[in-house]
């Protein structure tokens, strides 16, 4: 149609349809009043609508205003009573384009005119659920798609009302010193938690994000603290636990298994066929003070010239069968989680804490490692067998060390303990002696940090019994022709320490020279303990690698049948990513509290050990807390790594990980 000066005609802006009046005509371009009473150029291409309808020019300009408003007005209230939807309901079937002129009869009758279709396109451009709108002409989209688009106009107009009624709630909690948490506020706070645990990865971050705005509120640690305010977290909460959404309890499923494995042994180890008694044998436990699954216990009897020496492992694996939804629970979980605050353990503590644990008085089946050695700990021969043992000594690290001069049997354990050290040393193993830091929470909320000496003889008489089974159940199964989960290190890429000799400074630069450890099917020289062979077995109450292992072992002596080479790659694979979060979870864990114990030490002066000079500054730790972090140079003295040096704690904020500290 061509345009002629005075046509009524309509355009979009801003997704509204404005009426509008030529008033000069320039090739493919229009300068139009509008009903706003503005003049605007536009193309000819941008109009949504050009009718047959003129005004005279002559009227002046406000009563061409005036017409344009009632025009738009008449159009407005035309498109308002056309049901789109029962036009649909008729049209849809056919699948076809409707032109103007078509749809203009189905929505009037009598002879259409340029209002009527004004009003049609008016109606069809503010609901585009039911047809494609082209201009001009109309095609009813099909069912499914018209179901699909009224899912998404639901889905925005709930999400409308909760940025609104969010937004406005946050508003207010973050002004009110009291408010209670109800009804719909469950949402809101879901919506909050996810944008703060997840940031860009939430599902909710549109939501979160046009939520916080409307209540002039911004995320990270001011949402944080927010949601502490009403009681939501504490200020101490665990956010990498909370991301990873570990499970802090088990399954209805899980717990009722374990609940039906207690009551089907009725609290008695099972005597299969073959399961050598060793109830006779004087077998103890050694762990920390706080212990409550007791998964290794040790026996040392006289034998000729030397000992029968005894390491015990509970047979695990005698209550759990492979496949059993506790078996699957213990493969998600791949290891217990120990943090300072909180312990998840991998099994149900009815378990864990009891049935499985080797309890002081009480019978056990156990897969006993039973090796012959002389006085100097040389092994002449071992062997592995399934048994039923009964702890009459449950003791703790500090028990041991006050005994260590007093009770001959103790003495005896501790001399093999460090012999069989010896012995590895002198085939190359690298013993790193570092400090380890315990954390102590008190009611009150104070942190208290503790250094414990790893070479106490307790502690060090447990471990090198520990590396000794595994490295003879490695043998084992080996022997057996059966695959495992060896482990393997190659050397490191520099050696600094000889022996057990060597300064914190060399064992804290050794620890980050050792190569990373080997996961095989098959054994291999594993440079750091110095054995040809190694698995892990002794933990099976704790870490799931350990469960398969034990039961290889069983497998090797008839109890059940092996895993296959495929089996044991598809559980390494399944292990790795469960391992890492756990690994990552106690260390962030830990160095939380460590931070938190700083918090209050501003100003406090602390020992530091330089390990490395840097571009731009040093990298030193703290021995008392084994916390690494940077020192900028900023005048600092000329210092070089294994340098002490007297340092500030400038700031600590555990929450947000930082800690800084200078000279002086």
């Amino acid at each position: 149609m061509a345009m002629e000066i005075g046509q009524i005609v309509e355009y979009i802006e801003k997704q509204k349809i404005i009426c509008a009046l030529v008033m000069e005509v320039k090739n493919q371009r229009l300068r139009v009043l509008n009903e706003t009473n503005r003049e605007v150029n536009l193309s000819t291409t941008r109009l949504s609508f050009k009718g047959k309808d003129r005004l005279n020019l002559s009227l002046g300009r406000d009563k061409l205003v005036e017409a344009l408003k009632n025009a738009g007005a008449r159009r407005k209230q035309l498109a308002a009573g056309i049901d789109i939807k029962g036009l649909w309901e008729v049209l849809h079937t056919e699948e076809e384009w409707v032109d103007l002129n078509t749809m203009t009869s189905f929505c009037f009758s009598g002879e259409p005119d340029a209002e009527h279709q004004s009003a049609v396109i008016r109606a069809f451009f503010n609901d585009r659920t039911y047809f494609k709108f082209d201009h001009d002409r109309f095609l009813p989209y099909g069912r499914e798609k018209v179901e699909q688009m009224l899912a998404e106009a639901a889905e925005a107009e709930r999400k409308e009302r909760l940025i609104k009624a969010g937004g406005d709630w946050l508003k207010r909690a973050a002004g009110d010193t009291e408010l209670k948490l109800r009804g719909e506020s469950a949402v809101f706070i879901e919506i909050m938690k996810s944008y703060y645990l997840f940031e860009k990865d939430s599902p909710e971050l549109e939501l979160a994000r046009a939520m916080l705005a409307r209540a002039g509120l911004e995320g990270g640690p001011n949402l944080f603290k927010l949601l502490v305010k009403l009681g939501v977290w504490h200020k101490d909460e665990n956010i990498d636990l909370l991301r990873n959404g570990l499970p802090l309890g088990f399954s209805h499923e899980v717990a009722a298994r374990a609940e039906e494995i207690v009551q089907a042994s009725d609290g008695a180890a099972t005597w299969e066929p073959g399961r050598r008694d060793l109830t006779g044998l004087s077998v103890m436990t050694i762990d920390g003070p706080s212990t409550l699954d007791f998964d290794d216990a040790l026996s040392l009897e006289p034998e000729g010239d030397g000992y029968r020496l005894g390491i015990h492992i509970v047979d695990v694996a005698h209550y759990i069968q492979k496949g059993d939804p506790l078996d699957q629970a213990a493969m998600e979980r791949a290891s217990s989680i120990y943090m300072p605050d909180l312990h998840i353990p991998m099994l149900p503590p009815v378990l864990a804490e009891n049935h499985c644990s080797l309890r002081a008085g009480k019978y056990r089946p156990a897969i006993s490692v039973m090796a012959r050695v002389d006085r100097f700990a040389a092994l002449q021969d071992f062997e592995i067998t399934a048994s039923v043992i009964k702890v009459q000594r449950q003791l703790t690290y500090a028990q041991v060390d006050e005994a260590v001069e007093t009770d001959e049997k103790i003495r005896i354990l501790y001399d093999l303990a460090l012999g069989f050290r010896q012995k590895r040393l002198a085939a190359g193993a690298i013993q790193i002696i570092l400090p380890e830091i315990g954390i102590q929470l008190g009611s009150n909320g104070k942190v208290d940090v503790t250094s414990t000496d790893r070479e106490s003889p307790g502690r060090l008489l447990v471990a090198e019994m520990m590396i000794m089974a595994n490295w003879l159940m490695a043998k084992f199964i080996h022997g057996g022709q059966i695959p495992a989960i060896f482990r393997s290190q190659p050397p490191p890429k520099n050696r600094l320490l000889r022996d057990t000799e060597g300064t914190f400074f060399q064992n804290c630069m050794q620890r980050k020279h050792l190569s990373r450890l080997v996961l095989s099917l098959t054994p291999e020289h594993h440079t750091g303990l110095g054995l040809d062979a190694y698995v892990t077995a002794t933990s099976p109450i704790r870490k799931y690698s350990d469960l398969v292992t034990q039961r290889q072992v069983r497998a090797v002596l008839g109890l059940e049948t092996a895993y296959q080479v495929e089996e044991i790659q598809e559980i390494i694979q399944a292990l790795e990513t469960p391992l890492q979060i756990v690994s990552r979870l106690q260390f962030q864990r830990q160095r939380y509290w460590l931070l938190r114990h700083l918090e209050g030490r501003i100003g406090a002066k602390e020992e530091a050990q330089i390990l490395e000079k840097r571009r731009d500054g040093y990298q030193v730790i703290l021995p008392h807390y084994m916390l690494e972090c940077r020192i900028p140079f900023s005048g600092s003295p000329n210092l070089k790594p294994g340098d002490l040096a007297r340092v500030t704690i400038q700031h600590a904020n555990a929450r947000n990980d930082m800690l800084s500290i200078f000279l002086g």
